[in-house]
């Protein structure tokens, strides 16, 4: 049985940063889709950032560009969020996600992702 555990989030501070890390338990990330959604207060769920494990494919929402990174260590099975200059508006509860190839089959923000973490929240002060 597969079983994403994530770690990390928090509350910072405008400006601040936090990481997150998702470790899957009964999957290997050797060549496969992993990474994050969120959700925010009264808002849809949207893709966040997910990598292709092999070979090293990157995908970022344009709200995240230049902020955010992602990071996969294969051996460890687990997939990594950098989250600098963190704004009020990346307050949300962010999920892990992984698939074999979800996010190679057209649009990556697809929520078709095959096995989803609890979530993590993050919150944001202004």
């Amino acid at each position: 049985q597969v079983q994403l555990v994530e770690s990390g989030g928090g509350s910072v501070q405008a400006g601040g940063s936090l990481n997150l890390s998702c470790a899957a338990i009964g999957y290997t990330l050797t060549s496969a889709c992993m990474g994050y959604f969120r959700q925010a207060p009264g808002k849809d769920r949207e893709g966040v950032a997910v990598i292709y494990t092999r070979p090293k494919i990157v995908y970022y929402a344009d709200a995240v560009k230049g902020r955010f990174t992602i990071s996969a260590d294969a051996a460890k099975n687990t997939v990594y969020l950098q989250m600098n200059s963190l704004k009020p508006d990346d307050t949300a509860i962010y999920y892990c996600v992984t698939d074999r190839s979800r996010c190679l089959a057209g649009n990556w923000q697809d929520e078709e992702y095959t096995y989803w973490g609890q979530g993590a929240q993050v919150t944001v002060s202004s």
